[in-house]
């Protein structure tokens, strides 16, 4: 699979809910380096982070750009995060249902058709902005 059909079906999947597709996207040895915290190392540990924002936000991703190298072992991603904050996460603002509208990023590594590494960038003080308005 050309690496920009791995990246759209990728973030088809998130937007659909199917995080088992995500996770069969992804090396055993993914990294996941996320916008805040430590990075996180193999899908297990990916798979615990999602299920940890499935039930704090609703999210769902729009205004999809996806770039790839020639190569096809890199590729990045541009589009806009339009969620709900359901949950109350640790460290962040008292969720009470709010909404958002955030612009985001995200970078990968590809090898043998998996995904090995994700990187996610957003702004979280505007994020924080947003939810305590």
């Amino acid at each position: 699979m050309h690496a920009q059909d791995l990246i759209t079906a990728y973030y088809q999947a998130f937007n659909e809910g199917r995080t088992d597709d995500m996770l069969a996207m992804l090396a055993d040895d993914v990294e996941h380096h996320v916008n805040e915290g430590p990075v996180r190392k193999g899908k297990e540990l990916f798979a615990r982070f999602n299920a940890h924002m499935t039930d704090t936000y609703r999210e769902n991703l729009t205004d999809m750009v996806i770039f790839a190298n020639q190569a096809g072992d890199r590729a990045a991603a541009e589009f806009v995060v339009n969620g709900t904050y359901l949950k109350t996460d640790e460290g962040l603002p008292h969720a009470q249902g709010q909404t958002y509208r955030l612009p985001a990023g995200a970078f990968f590594d590809i090898r043998d058709g998996k995904i090995a590494r994700v990187t996610t960038y957003y702004n979280l003080a505007e994020w924080t902005r947003q939810v305590v308005g």
